[in-house]
């Protein structure tokens, strides 16, 4: 029961960062670098490099990358080269390695040691999650305001990307949600 739970706890947190997400690009290399100031010390440490990250110019200098190399990158390629790596995400169930290869997401929960290998298809345009040896279609793009998702009596149903729809999608999964607890 657990393993689906965090199969479809998964699958909704992706497909939810996939619909708000455009073609300008992810920024990366200037999220990587506001996430290591974060880091660095007490909030006043922060914010001291932070304003002399911008003084310097540090963050102009990677906004620039990001814009002109980095974005352009994942544009044409469908992968970003500088999002490859390793997030911990600290859950409410729990915590999570997230490791990124530039094509997809494996993850990997702490607790019970179980893996979810999210996928991206670039030529069906479609998310998949793969968990043990079973593959699930988690999310198609039917065009730039519309997806296809899975639906509680096992079909599929078209998803429009605007409040309404992923409101009227999480009104329609809770239960598929809750009978998996």
């Amino acid at each position: 029961m657990k393993k689906k739970y965090f199969t479809v706890a998964a699958v909704t947190l992706c497909a939810g960062s996939l619909m708000f997400s455009s073609c300008i690009g992810s920024f990366a290399l200037t999220n990587k670098l506001l996430s290591w100031n974060n880091q660095v010390g007490s909030k006043f440490v922060n914010e001291l490099v932070f304003l002399a990250f911008w003084i310097l110019p540090v963050y102009e200098v990677s906004g620039l990358a990001d814009v002109l190399v980095i974005n352009t990158i994942e544009f044409w390629s469908g992968s970003n080269p500088v999002a490859q790596g390793r997030t911990v995400i600290d859950g409410q169930d729990g915590r999570y390695l997230v490791d990124c290869d530039g094509k997809g997401y494996t993850i990997t929960s702490e607790n019970d040691g179980s893996v979810v290998r999210l996928d991206f298809d670039t030529e069906e345009k479609t998310w998949s999650a793969t968990v043990g040896d079973q593959t699930y279609e988690l999310l198609t793009f039917i065009d730039d305001s519309h997806v296809r998702m899975p639906a509680p009596d096992g079909g599929t149903v078209e998803v429009k990307l605007d409040q309404e729809g992923v409101w009227a999608y999480q009104q329609m999964a809770t239960p598929m949600l809750t009978a998996q607890r």
